[in-house]
């Protein structure tokens, strides 16, 4: 099963999702910085990175720039999962290398299917 990547500062954040993907069989990796975020997705051959935006220091943006210009991770699909909604923030997303982008609170079904629409090579809308 496919190796996920959960980049997110938050502890609660990252426990659910943790929890929501391992029942459905996945492997979780987790990072709660983008600068870690990024080590870890060069170092861990994931195929799939759940991106928070709002973090200390390298923020989920510059992140996910980070990974979609990085010969190692350029392939490697981001999914940005966000309390920021606005159209805005949707078209910096895609502009720095996002496959997606959810807004939190994301419930287990939307989560599921976008994970498994992003891993068949999707892009979500």
């Amino acid at each position: 099963m496919a190796k996920i990547l959960i980049v997110d500062d938050s502890p609660t954040e990252t426990f659910k999702f943790r929890k929501i993907l391992e029942k459905s069989g996945y492997e979780v990796v987790e990072a709660n910085s983008g600068e870690d975020g990024v080590k870890l997705a060069q170092s861990e051959m994931v195929d799939l990175v759940l991106m928070d935006v709002v973090m200390p220091g390298l923020n989920g943006f510059q992140a996910t720039r980070q990974l979609s210009r990085d010969s190692r991770t350029k392939d490697v699909p981001v999914v940005i999962v966000t309390t920021k909604d606005q159209e805005t923030d949707r078209v910096w997303g895609r502009r720095q290398g996002a496959s997606g982008y959810l807004t939190k609170p994301v419930s287990e079904a939307v989560l599921l299917k976008s994970v498994s629409r992003v891993l068949a090579g999707e892009e979500l809308a």
